[in-house]
């Protein structure tokens, strides 16, 4: 299953500066392995060693955070678009 992926500015330079790019997989997860496949590195960046989305990293489904959904386990039908954005913290 096609899907487009956003990519925030600080993870481009894995994507040769791409904006966005198209992965595949039947759920998050698989979506991660993939882009992991075409664009190593990414993952590590994603994921922190237990395999978890590190919690400074969001990640939306068409717009829905997927810690409301089903996490890394949140099904992904084609065509979906899904936008990886850092936390950014203030004070």
């Amino acid at each position: 299953m096609a899907v487009t992926v956003r990519i925030p500015t600080p993870l481009r330079r894995l994507t040769q500066n791409l904006g966005e790019v198209a992965a595949e997989g039947a759920d998050i997860e698989g979506i991660i392995e993939n882009l992991e496949a075409n664009y190593p590195g990414m993952k590590e960046r994603l994921c922190d060693e237990g395999g978890n989305i590190r919690r400074f990293v969001n990640v939306y489904l068409n717009d829905e955070d997927i810690r409301f959904l089903d996490g890394k386990a949140t099904p992904v039908a084609d065509g979906a678009e899904i936008s990886i954005i850092p936390a950014i913290a203030g004070g």
